[in-house]
């Protein structure tokens, strides 16, 4: 897969067969449609186009509101759309400016004379353009005028989609990661770098790494102690411009994640700590990818540590027994 970073990148194709949106988690919904432009390409030797966007839309058209969650960030999406066999991937900047073209410039400078479509594969409730006012119409409207077809997505796979998207988010604030992963069709991450923490982990016995999440806008899972898989980076992967490179981890490990608010310790921020199993390593600085697998239980308050390194003890011999159970 070649990844640009901008337009102005991406030399105009032969016969492009493009779909444009955002492919937040690249779910089971998304792979629908990802297999249907993979499958025009291949029978009418074309080349696949996937239009997205960074950042999200919603934080330019609609700056004030912060309840976006993302289920992916950038670098986790791009590598879910390598691995679904996309050639060419656009992440363009929106902007006001992207988005106040009316219908027939985005059409014909975009789609057309830019990336050079010949065919578009889209639902029935795709909106683009100054006000969001461009309509699957248009497209058809102007299929003529700039010879290109209109492949429309079916209206039950769109509504996977929307069904997908839904059931991944409720699963994960509930902590049902098994829902979560069922609809998502790989086991839903959270990628940061490894930052100092208080050192309360290492004082019972159980170190931790403290996550720093890079995307601000990142779903987070409901508090509570999870079974994770680990994957560890020596720094953070970036997305550069060219053939799309996967990087590999320098290792890999099997946890116990953390999420919540500490309130044994009187602890008010939310933090997301990982322990290792059998893992001794200093991780500081290291970006590292965790692989949410398990949810054993949530939250809770302890009269006094002592209490609370009891139930550690007895959450790393749940997880220790997922694993085993696993192999």
């Amino acid at each position: 897969m070649k990844i640009y970073r901008n337009l102005d990148e991406f030399e105009t194709l032969d016969y492009a067969i493009v779909t444009i949106g955002t492919f937040d988690g690249v779910h089971v919904g998304h792979q629908k449609i990802l297999n249907k432009l993979t499958e025009l390409a291949k029978n009418n030797t074309g080349e696949t186009v996937l239009l997205t966007f960074f950042p999200h839309p919603r934080l330019i058209i609609n700056p004030d509101d912060d309840s976006l969650r993302l289920i992916n960030d950038i670098e986790e999406k791009v590598e879910r759309l390598a691995l679904a066999g996309i050639d060419h991937l656009i992440i363009t900047p929106f902007t006001r400016d992207f988005s106040n073209q009316n219908p027939e410039e985005y059409i014909s400078d975009v789609l057309v004379n830019k990336i050079g479509c010949k065919k578009i594969v889209i639902g029935y409730d795709h909106h683009f353009g100054k006000d969001r006012k461009g309509t699957i119409k248009d497209l058809i409207h102007y299929s003529d005028i700039f010879d290109y077809s209109v492949d429309q997505i079916p209206e039950q796979d769109i509504e996977d989609v929307a069904v997908s998207s839904t059931r991944v988010r409720e699963s994960l604030i509930k902590g049902d990661i098994e829902t979560a992963n069922k609809y998502l069709g790989y086991p839903f991450e959270l990628t940061g770098t490894v930052i100092r923490g208080d050192q309360i982990g290492r004082e019972i016995g159980f170190p931790t790494a403290n996550l720093h999440i890079h995307e601000s806008h990142k779903l987070i899972p409901a508090y509570g102690i999870y079974a994770v898989d680990v994957e560890i980076y020596p720094r953070t992967t970036e997305i550069v411009t060219g053939d799309y490179f996967q990087p590999e981890p320098e290792r890999r490990a099997k946890g116990m994640c953390y999420i919540g608010t500490r309130p044994t310790v009187d602890g008010m921020s939310r933090k997301i700590e990982v322990n290792l199993l059998d893992f001794n390593d200093d991780l500081y600085s290291k970006t590292i990818r965790v692989k949410f697998l398990e949810f054993i239980r949530h939250d809770q308050w302890f009269e006094s540590l002592e209490l609370m390194q009891e139930q550690i003890k007895k959450d790393e011999e749940s997880i220790r027994s997922y694993f085993e159970e696993r192999k």
